[in-house]
């Protein structure tokens, strides 16, 4: 018996992520058709807080896959400073559990007033983002109890997954993606990774990824901080290498994500550089589980949200309710 909502939400994303893969079939093809007949330029992706970290790997995922450029919104420019983009030939993604924080609506009526196709990726579909976008996508995960989040932002990247394997026409991909559901409930069976005694006395870490990894990275970063309280930024290795490397010295924690992609000769390089300065290494990865080099970030990320459980258990926070947090956060 798993011991926190947190830990039973994360055990519960292979299930989840498969009715969401069945159901949303004739829904992601209707998307891809609309796609197709509207032929957008770029992709203009809308998100907060871990939504937001998955359109980092939604950028690296169709920039890959499609080749068209993914740019990434800043929401305070319509509900703040009030300015209206020329949005006319974007697909515009909007990635929410709740789809309900201001901001992110104000950035799809801008979207809607210019005519662009607004895809909504929500969990909430009685929400009014829901309502507004041209096509929603829904997650299909239930409620999630958890302060933080886990299996939706596991199934906000399997629906950009099964999005892109459909508009790219790549079977390897679709194939993987089918497989998803498979991979992710042999990924929780892996032994664990990150342990309360690696970080035992960390305070202070950064979190190095590659590509996809680093996207992940950024939401390993987020959990570490929102359940453990430890201060975790994200880089990726090659940029971390454009300064902040000067930080390494004896101990210094640096938690390793590890993808086997084309990236991955090029990111370990930069590890053992790092390795060389004195820092103490924690390696995160998805050990033998092999399949499709976009669908790997997924399997170290279901390992992971289980061992961040464990060792916020272990430093006496509560993983369900961390200090200073709400579930859903509206911002303007």
């Amino acid at each position: 018996m798993t011991s926190t909502i947190m830990a039973q939400e994360a055990a519960e994303a292979p299930i989840r992520i498969r009715e969401q893969l069945q159901t949303n079939a004739a829904t992601i093809a209707a998307v891809v058709a609309q796609i197709r007949q509207r032929q957008p330029k770029y992709v203009y992706m809308v998100g907060r807080g871990s939504s937001d970290h998955a359109g980092v790997f939604g950028k690296y995922l169709i920039e890959s896959v499609i080749g068209l450029p993914v740019v990434a919104a800043a929401p305070s420019i319509a509900s703040v400073y009030n300015k209206q983009l020329q949005l006319t030939d974007a697909l515009v993604i909007c990635i929410s559990q709740s789809g309900r924080s201001p901001d992110i609506l104000a950035q799809v009526a801008m979207a809607k007033n210019t005519g662009a196709l607004v895809v909504a990726l929500v969990n909430d579909t009685t929400s009014p983002l829901a309502e507004q976008a041209d096509f929603v996508v829904p997650l299909f995960v239930g409620p999630e109890k958890a302060v933080a989040a886990t299996k939706s932002y596991l199934a906000t990247l399997s629906a950009l997954l099964q999005l892109v394997a459909v508009w790219s026409c790549d079977a390897e991909l679709q194939a993987a993606v089918d497989r998803l559901p498979e991979l992710l409930l042999e990924a929780q069976q892996l032994p664990a990774q990150l342990t309360a005694e690696a970080v035992a006395n960390v305070q202070h870490c950064v979190v190095l990824g590659r590509g996809p990894g680093y996207a992940i990275s950024r939401e390993i970063a987020l959990k570490l901080k929102e359940v453990c309280g430890i201060h975790a930024e994200a880089f990726s290795s090659a940029e971390f290498l454009h300064g902040p490397v000067t930080l390494v010295k004896d101990q210094f924690a640096i938690i390793d994500v590890s993808i086997q992609d084309e990236a991955y000769q090029a990111h370990k390089a930069q590890i053992a550089e790092v390795q060389s300065r004195g820092a103490s290494l924690v390696h995160l990865h998805h050990a033998q589980l092999a399949s499709h080099p976009r669908v790997l970030p997924l399997l170290l990320l279901q390992r992971f949200y289980l061992d961040v459980e464990a060792v916020a258990r272990s430093r006496g926070v509560n993983p369900d309710a961390p200090p200073g947090l709400n579930k859903v956060t509206k911002t303007v």
